[in-house]
């Protein structure tokens, strides 16, 4: 039975190479891994050790804290609840607006707040 921390983690190592375009297999690759072990991290079947964690946060380009950030603790976890990063679509447009040029993304960032004042 998988641990809802070890998910959690999973699940921002996940997202955290979606967002920077990476697949599986380079980012095993770069860990010196198969990634078959990605994928097993991905969905929290096996735990990931600190020294892989840290080799995985090297090569996401993150702190190792990225991966435990909306935890809280451990009976947070087990209820589970909304989680953004389960949403494809979120996803993608978090991917998009990182492609926007800085200035153009701190223009769209202020419309959104706008608009969402709005609402």
């Amino acid at each position: 039975m998988k641990h809802p921390v070890d998910a959690h983690v999973g699940k921002r190592i996940r997202h955290r190479r979606w967002m920077v375009g990476m697949t599986q297999q380079q980012l095993a690759d770069k860990v010196g891994i198969k990634f078959q072990q990605i994928q097993k991290y991905e969905t929290g079947m096996n735990r990931v050790s600190a020294s892989r964690l840290w080799d995985i946060a090297e090569s996401l380009d993150v702190m190792i804290s990225f991966f435990f950030e909306g935890l809280g603790n451990a009976d947070d976890a087990a209820k589970g609840g909304h989680d953004i990063l389960a949403d494809k679509e979120a996803l993608e447009l978090v991917r998009s607006y990182y492609a926007i040029p800085e200035a153009q993304r701190r223009r769209l960032f202020d419309l959104a707040r706008v608009l969402s004042d709005a609402a």
